[in-house]
């Protein structure tokens, strides 16, 4: 008897080591989902990342993609070559005495240069495909025509060279006749420079740029980001849960309440920003001159006009549009929580302040957690209201604003992205910061 008890424990214990639980059985099912959201979620920061290891700028011909290797533009340099060529042999013709001389050495060595160039098989080989396109003014639909990977030695004596040439020209005091082909000659020098292309890849040194103590204008930013999210989002949190429990009630006209609760929420924020900024303005506004009227600010001008002003007005705007969405969360956790207890409470005798601490805030924490987190989220990347209500001036730049102005204004896509994935960061710190300070399990509710 006592041998077939062991059997069936064995088997038993054999079977609970292929048994799943139904947790883990869960995570199983939706791992799938899982893995293509993260892939979803995370390509654009890993792309971002990718960029930011790079000096990339869409205004600059050598430096508007990603260079890994020394590379030679065939289209750039046959563009180029005939019109110098031809602009140098008109000028040495018309020249006179001294600049003569050095127009036609000058004339001497770009043709040298020209037949080292075509010296390297991979260039010489690929010639007359890139004059077809050059010669009828269009461009190179491939890239692998375009581009000719070269020896680091070749492209950096060649482009030294065209370096120096140019420099000739400058030391040229030509005469009005030959001024033009003189300055178009030195312009195609230029671009027959440019025609090599140097490797920017510069890895971590756009984020050492950044976080280089003396960079007053990203600390300047991080910094009022960091302000401008903690104050918005306590006073909404205060307010939301405020206003939660006033529309969690049941009273004549309640409906009327909750609607006008939530308009400010419902209207985009371009266009409250720009509703604000006219109320915020110093001359007509009507906001601004009723503060001044209340001693709240010294006067009707200096709401956009000065930092603590400018700053003033973000956070009030921010707080008038997000707290009903913040209330709104609230009040779904309001609902969830079992009436039962508070009329336990009554019979207990306990007040209001009491149940409000001890049932609602403690039930309320994991409702709160996720309120926290898309608040503080969506304000640490707050980019719409501060552009269009104040710009980023008045030292009112925050990350995104910085970002943007970098990206798009600046066209430097690598420091942009830098600026990209060191917000991603904050973010994502935030994040868990939120998690194991307030201790709540999201998924299951649990403290």
């Amino acid at each position: 008897m006592e041998g077939k008890i062991q059997e069936n424990k064995s088997i038993k214990k054999k079977k609970n080591k292929f048994h799943l639980s139904e947790s883990k059985t869960g995570y199983l099912m939706i791992a799938p989902a899982i893995i293509i959201i993260m892939m979803i979620a995370f390509y654009p920061v890993i792309k971002s990342f990718w960029y930011s290891m790079f000096d990339l700028r869409l205004n600059n011909p050598t430096r508007n993609s990603t260079f890994l290797n020394y590379k030679f533009d065939m289209e750039r340099y046959f563009s180029n070559y005939d019109l110098a060529k031809a602009a140098l042999t008109n000028a040495s013709k018309d020249a006179k005495g001294e600049d003569k001389g050095k127009l036609t050495q000058a004339l001497t060595e770009l043709t040298d240069l020209n037949i080292k160039i075509l010296a390297q098989n991979a260039i010489s080989s690929k010639e007359q495909q890139v004059r077809k396109y050059t010669n009828s003014f269009q461009a190179i639909p491939d890239e692998r025509l375009k581009y000719i990977v070269i020896d680091k030695t070749v492209a950096v004596t060649t482009h030294n060279k065209f370096i120096s040439l140019r420099k000739e020209f400058i030391a040229i005091t030509a005469d009005t006749a030959i001024k033009a082909d003189v300055n178009k000659a030195s312009g195609l020098i230029e671009e027959l420079r440019d025609s090599f292309i140097t490797p920017n890849f510069v890895g971590l040194s756009n984020y050492l740029y950044y976080l280089n103590p003396s960079n007053d204008r990203f600390w300047g930013g991080l910094s009022y980001t960091f302000i401008f999210t903690v104050i918005s989002v306590l006073v909404e949190l205060v307010l939301g849960i405020f206003c939660a429990l006033i529309i969690s009630r049941s009273f004549r006209g309640i409906g009327v309440v909750r609607a006008s609760i939530l308009v400010p929420w419902a209207i985009p924020t371009v266009v409250s920003a720009v509703m604000w900024k006219f109320l915020y303005d110093g001359q007509n506004g009507f906001i601004a001159h009723l503060f001044a009227q209340l001693h709240l600010i010294k006067n009707a001008g200096i709401l956009l006009t000065t930092h603590n002003g400018a700053t003033f007005a973000a956070i009030f705007t921010d707080v008038w549009k997000t707290t009903p969405y913040m209330a709104l969360l609230l009040l779904a956790g309001l609902q969830n929580i079992d009436s039962s207890l508070y009329e336990a409470a009554n019979v207990d005798g306990a007040g209001k302040i009491y149940r409000f601490f001890k049932i609602t805030l403690p039930l309320l924490k994991p409702t709160i957690l996720v309120a926290l987190l898309f608040r503080t989220l969506d304000a640490f990347r707050v980019f719409d209201l501060i552009y269009v209500l104040t710009g980023g001036a008045n030292s009112t730049e925050t990350l995104s604003t910085l970002a943007y102005k970098t990206m798009f204004a600046q066209m430097e896509f690598g420091k942009g992205s830098t600026l990209s994935v060191i917000a991603f960061l904050c973010v994502a710190i935030i994040s868990m910061a939120y998690i194991k300070i307030l201790g709540a399990d999201v998924l299951s509710g649990k403290e």
